[in-house]
């Protein structure tokens, strides 16, 4: 109707309507405007600043304006949780914590300068990129800025070792990777094979065809010792590029296990042979190879020690390279020397490496970053949102022209070049299982083999010296509690991570038992009751656990089992008592002392077990790997006439690649060691209850369980 009142108008009226028109649309369209507006408004500050939400577990969300600032906040965040920590470690990197520190800290300094950690991360900081250097700059800069602001939440003692730089870093990486992980200080004084040093950690990925809901799964379980340079740190990391969540190494300036929207991994300690003893023939102050005699390249540097009464006396130290590495052992009287080798001293952008590999949106651009090998050793057991589940021995492997994996773990002839490596396997040489018909990957620090079930990987097709053929009981009930299910569910997956059952038990109790009713006197018949009531866990409220475990530190291996592990019956070997009548009179040793130490034979496991960690006192649940548990909790004596952890389960996450991502998480001991901080085993009691925490991820799940913010 409108239309023909229109058409009568002259121009003029038409005008003057539109006029009184306007007086009530235009409030109208303002508005609609201003909608529109501010359905596309971002708070400024997540364009214009970076910012860390501390969750009310003392996780750091940290949202970086741009990769730098996300660094820089990262660095802040783990000074604030870990700050005295770091520095004391940093301060060790640099070879100079005696200096710092007091005498207590001189062989360290004696080993990280032989290792030549110090120059070596000089030279690795010259030859990252210039956005890697600029990253670790920044995570070096947000370590400084806390101290700087924060004095009095540091202790004086470290702040000798302010400020922190790129290379400091480096070397850290470099002491804790190469230097601990890949050998370490007590293996090299040992320079012998059997006390090569193994922590453990448990790692599932699970296909869709394995799966009740049909979304491929992830289990991250590393064990390592409560303390020092091997805890773990949980965060977020949020920037342009990235959205990770996972947990660092202490110190470290990005995740080394973590999961995003589209993939995720955790990694395990392999058996990997990294590292070799050489023994060299000593002639005219120099050293016998391939007939001539050769000079050693010395060096005399100077180390500085505290003293109680703060000055510092000076000590030379004296470090010596053969063709083949540091010396770390001279016998002169026997003409002898021992030379240490080292893989991956010359792959300098691990750093880098983790970064992408956090980045990756897919299989084949994870795969990329991981095919570069700068990270020296691990497995790698990684899951995505497409269904993929892979697993890779990774790790730089020694070219060997002659010898198999037992030669390897003994003292190398070092006179001759036949036998002095100079390269290692490029990634395709590795064992590498992609999506197997199975439907699932495990790893509990056995070799590649065994890693699913039917093998996929044949032995005999890899190098002989590559890695060794065993699997252990803890491996042995991983694989059992994946082939019990013919499909496994998110909630499943959890409730098997906190098995606590040994495998040991169930391969000896039975025949224990019976010997001891047949052979036993009065303290062996009660034992062999106690143990046949035994719910064959290590539950806190397990009764009989504290006996048998007695029992099984006493046996020697040698005496144990009547049938050794068979590579053609691995799941089901070792087994059966070797010797029952001197394992019954073990038995009786164990009972009588357990009865006096504990009042009775069956004393309850968390009684006797203790998690210990800050303020916090609670019964263990779980038990030492090497019995077959899947729950580890290495134990150790205590003061009180019971046991305490010292390492074992520590991060924790469980992801399950639905849309959107599940996760749930720990850390068992809590996410900071800096006092004061009410996160230092705030975590325990969920672990003693058997629990896993929510990941938050969404910045509106990280504001609902806000307990500070920090903004730069």
């Amino acid at each position: 109707m409108d239309f023909f009142i229109i058409k009568s108008m002259n121009f003029a009226q038409l005008l003057n309507r539109f006029r009184q028109r306007l007086i009530w649309v235009f409030p109208l369209l303002l508005g609609f405007t201003l909608a529109i507006c501010l359905s596309f408004y971002i708070p400024a500050s997540s364009l214009e600043r970076t910012e860390i939400l501390w969750d009310r577990w003392g996780v750091p969300h940290i949202y970086g304006k741009d990769t730098q600032g996300l660094f820089q906040a990262f660095g802040w965040a783990q000074m604030q949780s870990h700050g005295d920590l770091i520095l004391r470690l940093y301060g060790q990197a640099r070879g100079r914590a005696a200096e710092y520190f007091g005498e207590k800290y001189l062989q360290s300094d004696q080993y990280v300068r032989t290792m030549g950690i110090p120059a070596r991360a000089k030279d690795w900081y010259k030859q990252q990129n210039p956005t890697m250097q600029g990253f670790l700059d920044a995570f070096a800069i947000g370590i400084n800025n806390y101290a700087k602001e924060n004095p009095d939440k540091i202790n004086d003692e470290v702040k000798a070792v302010l400020p922190v730089d790129g290379v400091d870093v480096l070397a850290h990486v470099q002491r804790v990777i190469h230097f601990t992980f890949v050998v370490n200080q007590d293996e090299v004084k040992s320079q012998a094979s059997t006390n090569k040093i193994t922590p453990g950690s448990n790692g599932w990925a699970i296909a869709p065809s394995h799966s009740s809901s049909g979304n491929a799964m992830l289990l991250a379980n590393p064990h390592l010792p409560w303390s020092d340079l091997f805890l773990w740190y949980e965060a977020q990391l949020t920037a342009p590029g990235i959205d990770a969540y996972g947990a660092a190494l202490v110190g470290m300036p990005v995740l080394a296990i973590a999961f995003n929207n589209n993939l995720g991994w955790t990694s395990t300690v392999n058996t990997h042979d990294g590292w070799d003893a050489y023994e060299l023939k000593l002639a005219d102050n120099g050293y016998v190879f391939d007939g001539k005699v050769r000079p050693f390249e010395t060096e005399t540097q100077t180390l500085k020690i505290k003293q109680a009464n703060g000055k510092l006396r000076e000590e030379p130290l004296l470090i010596q390279h053969s063709i083949h590495g540091p010396i770390i052992d001279e016998q002169k009287n026997d003409k002898k020397a021992i030379a240490l080798r080292v893989v991956g001293l010359e792959q300098p952008n691990m750093m880098e490496q983790f970064w992408d590999m956090a980045r990756a949106s897919n299989l084949n651009e994870f795969e990329a970053a991981l095919k570069r090998l700068q990270l020296p050793m691990f497995n790698i057991i990684y899951a995505d949102k497409n269904g993929h589940i892979l697993y890779v021995f990774n790790g730089q492997v020694p070219i060997h022209t002659q010898g198999n994996w037992n030669y390897w773990q003994g003292i190398i002839p070092g006179d001759t070049s036949a036998t002095l490596w100079t390269k290692t396997h490029p990634y395709r040489d590795l064992p590498r299982v992609l999506d197997p018909p199975s439907g699932w990957l495990q790893n509990a620090n056995d070799p590649p083999w065994t890693t699913t079930f039917p093998p996929v990987l044949n032995p005999n097709n890899y190098p002989p010296y590559i890695s060794p053929r065993f699997m252990g009981l803890r491996a042995q009930r991983s694989a059992k509690m994946l082939l019990e299910k013919p499909k496994i569910s998110f909630e499943e997956m959890i409730a098997d991570k906190f098995s606590s059952r040994l495998e040991l038990a169930d391969r000896v109790l039975d025949d224990l038992i019976v010997a001891a009713r047949k052979e036993g006197s009065e303290i062996g018949r009660q034992a062999a009751d106690v143990l046949s009531r035994w719910d064959r866990q290590t539950e806190a409220n397990s009764r009989g656990a504290v006996l048998f475990a007695a029992w099984a530190r006493s046996m020697p291996p040698s005496k144990l089992f009547a049938t050794r592990w068979n590579e053609n019956s691995p799941l089901d070997t070792p087994k059966n008592l070797a010797d029952p009548a001197s394992a019954v009179k073990l038995l009786e040793a164990a009972a009588t002392t357990v009865k006096l130490l504990y009042g009775a034979l069956d004393v309850p496991w968390g009684e006797v077990a203790r998690l210990r960690y800050g303020n916090v006192d609670l019964p263990v649940s779980g038990g030492p790997g090497l019995f077959g548990i899947f729950r580890v909790i290495d134990l150790i004596p205590a003061k009180d006439g019971n046991f305490q952890q010292f390492s074992g389960d520590s991060y924790v996450a469980a992801i399950e690649f639905s849309n959107p991502v599940r996760a749930k998480v720990l850390i068992t001991y809590g996410n900071a060691t800096q006092p004061g901080s009410p996160h230092v085993g705030d975590q325990l009691p969920l672990y003693a209850r058997n629990e896993l925490r929510p990941a938050w991820r969404t910045r509106k799940e990280v504001e609902a369980h806000l307990e500070a913010r920090k903004v730069f």
